[in-house]
């Protein structure tokens, strides 16, 4: 008659002991029922607001995926997901001190931020390029010898097309633009002959544009493709395991194909941009073989 109650009582003290192993991220999680997913606003197509001030985009899917993972890892019929809002100089610092528990956007993966936060599986690969006026005829890097070239000021663009220059004896006349929208001005008024960005921002503006059509953007390119990552906690290894078993699963299923078609292949909400940026072989083969490496030849092999 004891038996049913002695195992019970082992069952319990099963239950409290799993969820005493949990630690980091997942206890967090457990314990609040919720998880909470950094997001930019105006990083299209990657992780930005609608019409609606709805949080969309390509890295906030896969966050999704990760979201379904950690209910089933912690066995939750419900998880609460909340939002906040980051930028580039305090999505570091909130993912630190344990205000955000994922940033779902554009964040570039490099050996100086790893030093801080950890990387998932790279879920894009961008790497510089430049965009000319399809009338001028500008398709290879050598053929802008001596022509005016734009770049944002104080960014690694403007540094790798310098260093790009004068290692090939091309004589560009470097323009430095304030910000994009100046960029792209000085280049769609004929002040520049060509625009130097990383691809997928390219992409973006040129949709963005009067004359969509009137433009494109170089095969060559000025750079390795950087890879970017969904951010997470570092040194905590329970729950980059969830996050990268996740992330792993999803690249190499076909469903990662229809994702990235939806933001850029495809048109996308508010205004039905179509960035029309079929996905690379790099990123494809970083796909079929996920990693989280923060060196830009390591996807080229």
């Amino acid at each position: 008659m004891r038996l049913p109650v002695i195992t019970a009582a082992a069952i319990l003290m099963s239950v409290s002991a799993n969820a005493a192993e949990l630690t980091g991220t997942l206890q967090k999680i457990k314990e609040t029922n919720r998880v909470v997913i950094g997001i930019q606003e105006a990083s299209v197509p990657f992780s930005y607001l609608d019409g609606d001030q709805k949080v969309i985009g390509y890295a906030v899917d896969i966050c999704m995926k990760i979201v379904d993972a950690v209910k089933q890892e912690l066995k939750l019929s419900g998880l609460n997901v909340e939002t906040s809002p980051v930028t580039s100089s305090n999505r570091i610092p909130l993912m630190m001190n344990g205000t955000v528990d994922l940033v779902c956007s554009s964040t570039t993966n490099n050996a100086e931020r790893q030093r801080q936060v950890a990387f998932t599986n790279s879920h894009f690969l961008s790497a510089t390029r430049f965009a000319a006026r399809k009338s001028d005829n500008i398709t290879t890097i050598d053929a802008l010898k001596g022509k005016p070239v734009v770049a944002i000021s104080g960014s690694t663009n403007m540094v790798q097309l310098t260093q790009t220059s004068a290692a090939r004896n091309l004589g560009v006349a470097v323009l430095a633009a304030k910000d994009q929208a100046e960029a792209f001005l000085m280049l769609e008024t004929g002040r520049a002959a060509a625009y130097v960005l990383d691809d997928v921002q390219l992409a973006v503006a040129i949709a963005r544009s009067k004359d969509p059509a009137g433009y494109i953007i170089s095969e060559e390119t000025f750079s390795k493709a950087e890879p970017y990552g969904i951010m997470l906690r570092k040194d905590d290894a329970p729950f980059k395991t969830v996050v990268d078993r996740a992330t792993a699963n999803l690249y190499r299923s076909p469903e990662i194909e229809v994702i990235y078609k939806k933001w850029f292949e495809s048109p996308v909400p508010p205004n039905g941009l179509n960035f029309r940026t079929p996905m690379s072989v790099v990123l494809r083969n970083a796909f079929a073989n996920p990693s989280d490496s923060a060196d830009p030849a390591s996807y080229e092999r």
